[in-house]
């Protein structure tokens, strides 16, 4: 059984506990570093001059009057306690506890002090309940050791040491504490809460649902993540649309033909006809409306192919004059039965590296359209002409005026600008689309532009070959 991960927030928790916790340690040590290093030196240092001054009272032995109050006014003004003993007898008599579990002079220590070095002695005390610090000092006479200077100050306990500064700790550390708990409040809404956000839409997005969209607060990466959710969510219900619509205009177009195929071909099964005449115009409707669903789906199929990612166009030189000629040539007749005129300007020195048989289409379907959309007894204007480096292929009709809200869309699949999806003017509504890719294909583009005065313009641009640059 796989292991379940701790979530996002959990670590995110568990890293905040972490660093608090290493912050209460880390001024647990400092705290104590400051008692064990510096509160602990300064006693030390302090003990050892308060003895090294006492000791230096001493000359040869001489203790006065003077000397005796001295001390005794030390001893009721400082915390510190001097004792001034003969030798190590009457010490133990006046100071007769162990320090640290042990005695107070050992062996040693009485050999140290005999040859006039003084020592230190810390440790614990039970009958103070309390750690001292402590120093013995000799005092040298003209025949070695006349006397000891034994002087200790027993320590303050932690809570004493900083009692002073609890209130400052205290105050200071809950605000740092509330400021803490604001800030990862704060961090905690502004990371977490559009990542639950995002869980949730996710859900709702794996279902279908692409209409909501995260509340955008602040711009930082999560934020940015945010963002781009958003635009992958607006882009996926633009496309569930786009492929509804896709899927409507399919029925559509394959329904109207399938039903008059059907209508007609029960008609003659039942021999609902009065001549035979009818019966070759059922025949005639019938065939026409199969080639309509067949074109259909070649242009879907066209379309697709079209679109693969890994469709590359097989490019060579390509006289483009010829072909247009040679396309113009296709639409003699359904011009003479419109009775519409040609205006022609034709650079025939323009060379592309392009399909041949791609280009064809895209002149063919982008003439097409104007002769479908354009009155009778009007001017189609065809031009290929060069513009800087590039070959511009513009054809323009005098039909209906496309609306700017259309003009986007054209080069979508089965969209038409004839909102009533008149079928007097025949077509897949793929044309276009189809023209759109092969120029896209080619490194080219395309555009269309409308107006009542000029008419309806549909331009293609595509790179030269460099040879055919002209000066």
């Amino acid at each position: 059984m796989k292991k379940r991960s701790r979530s996002l927030s959990q670590k995110v928790f568990l890293l905040i506990i972490g660093s608090i916790g290493a912050t209460i340690l880390f001024s647990f040590f400092f705290l104590h570093f400051l008692y064990k290093d510096l509160y602990l030196k300064s006693i030390r240092e302090s003990v050892m001059h308060q003895g090294e001054n006492t000791a230096a009272h001493y000359h040869y032995g001489v203790l006065n009057k003077e000397i005796i109050d001295k001390i005794h006014w030390f001893n009721i003004v400082s915390e510190y306690e001097v004792i001034v003993v003969n030798d190590f007898d009457e010490l133990n008599e006046h100071f007769p506890y162990k320090v640290g579990g042990k005695p107070l002079l050992e062996s040693s220590d009485r050999s140290e002090l005999t040859k006039g070095d003084s020592i230190l002695k810390e440790g614990y005390v039970k009958s103070f309940d309390r750690d001292i610090v402590s120093a013995v000092f000799p005092i040298q006479g003209e025949n070695g050791l006349i006397g000891l200077v034994f002087i200790y100050v027993p320590l303050e306990a932690m809570q004493e040491v900083f009692q002073a500064s609890m209130p400052i700790l205290i105050v200071s550390g809950g605000i740092y504490f509330i400021l803490l708990f604001l800030v990862v409040n704060r961090i905690r809404q502004s990371m977490f809460k559009p990542l639950d956000d995002m869980q949730t839409m996710s859900r709702e997005v794996a279902k279908g649902n692409y209409s909501h969209r995260l509340a955008l607060s602040e711009y930082d990466e999560v934020g940015q993540l945010a963002h781009a959710f958003n635009i992958m969510s607006s882009s996926l219900e633009e496309q569930e649309a786009r492929k509804k619509e896709f899927i409507s205009n399919v029925v559509h177009e394959l329904r109207t033909p399938l039903t008059y195929i059907n209508g007609y071909t029960e008609a003659l099964k039942q021999a609902m006809y009065s001549s035979k005449e009818e019966a070759d115009n059922y025949l005639t409707t019938i065939q026409r409306e199969t080639d309509r669903l067949n074109q259909i789906v070649h242009d879907l199929i066209d379309l697709n192919y079209l679109e693969e990612s890994l469709y590359v166009i097989d490019k060579e030189p390509i006289a483009v004059a010829q072909i247009l000629y040679d396309t113009l040539n296709l639409f003699q007749i359904r011009l003479s039965q419109k009775h519409l005129q040609t205006d022609l300007n034709i650079d025939e020195d323009l060379i592309i590296a392009g399909d041949p048989k791609r280009m064809q289409q895209v002149f063919y379907n982008v003439i097409d359209n104007a002769v479908k959309y354009s009155p009778e007894k009007e001017m189609i204007s065809v031009k290929l002409v060069q513009k800087d480096e590039c070959m511009v292929f513009v054809v323009t009709n005098q039909g209906f005026t496309i609306s700017e809200e259309d003009i986007p869309r054209l080069g979508e699949r089965f969209f038409r600008t004839d909102k009533a999806r008149s079928r007097s003017t025949g077509g897949t509504g793929l044309g276009l689309s189809i023209v759109r890719q092969i120029v896209s294909l080619h490194d080219g583009t395309f555009s269309v532009d409308s107006t009542n005065e000029k008419g309806t313009e549909v331009s293609v641009a595509i790179n030269l070959m460099e040879e055919t640059f002209k000066e």
